[in-house]
């Protein structure tokens, strides 16, 4: 069995299709991880998403489309609200009720009884990043009563392969808003990410992919559509503005 595994698209249909022209024939099933809409072409991202008929998580973007935004702080958190309030008007009835059906796990039996079980973020919340440098007590009780061989998540951005005890942890990464770069202060990557699980004879591979697209068209598109700050969130992908915290996640 060959799985795909894409999440954090965010609104970015030249990404997803993309990723979609390696995998399609390639693998046996996809696991979509969520935050679907959020992003400059949210309906065209969630029709090409159910066009797939693939099990969908819920994001915790996904969530505040569907039920209410947070306040987040200090200049950045407005403008990722304005935008996304934005974007959020442009889903229609029908969109929404798709949204209402993603799922909080989706689990895959295995070869020997073994199971995959994948998350947006971690099994106890949609925003809660599992990450590289958490912490083996931390993990513990994040994964408190999972019974499973492989755990997928995403929500951090960030590719990852981990171990923890006997369970293998993988972050496929973003397919529409890849971070880069060290520090507290991360860029925007120009390339998509995903991942593809294979489980044959009993044999377990892990491939994290990166795969271009056209960034500069994708900005060229945020550009035109008459969003708010349009000009910043087209500079991250050409690089003519800097900076993006891992808060924007």
């Amino acid at each position: 069995m060959r799985i795909a595994l894409i999440g954090d698209i965010h609104g970015n249909l030249l990404a997803l299709d993309a990723v979609l022209a390696e995998v399609t024939g390639e693998v046996d099933a996809i696991i979509c991880l969520g935050d679907v809409a959020v992003g400059p072409q949210p309906v065209e991202t969630l029709d090409r998403i159910r066009e797939l008929d693939c099990p969908v998580l819920m994001g915790n973007w996904d969530a505040w489309f569907l039920d209410g935004f947070p306040v987040l702080p200090e200049e950045l958190g407005k403008r990722l609200i304005e935008t996304a309030e934005w974007w959020a008007a442009h889903l229609g009835a029908e969109h929404r009720r798709f949204m209402r059906r993603f799922e909080r796990s989706v689990e895959v039996s295995v070869q020997d009884d073994s199971r995959l079980v994948a998350y947006h973020a971690s099994p106890r919340s949609f925003d809660e990043g599992i990450l590289a440098t958490t912490s083996p007590d931390e993990l513990d009780r994040m994964l408190d009563g999972v019974d499973a061989s492989v755990v997928v998540c995403g929500h951090t951005h960030y590719q990852m392969l981990r171990r923890h005890d006997d369970t293998i942890l993988v972050n496929p990464g973003s397919v529409g808003l890849s971070f880069c770069g060290k520090g507290p202060i991360m860029r925007i990557a120009p390339w998509a990410e995903y991942g593809v699980i294979t489980l044959e004879d009993r044999r377990l591979a892990v491939d994290l992919r990166r795969t271009a697209f056209d960034a500069r068209a994708f900005a060229d598109l945020i550009r035109s559509s008459g969003m708010p700050h349009a000009e910043w969130w087209a500079g991250l992908w050409t690089q003519s503005v800097g900076p993006v915290p891992v808060a924007a996640a």
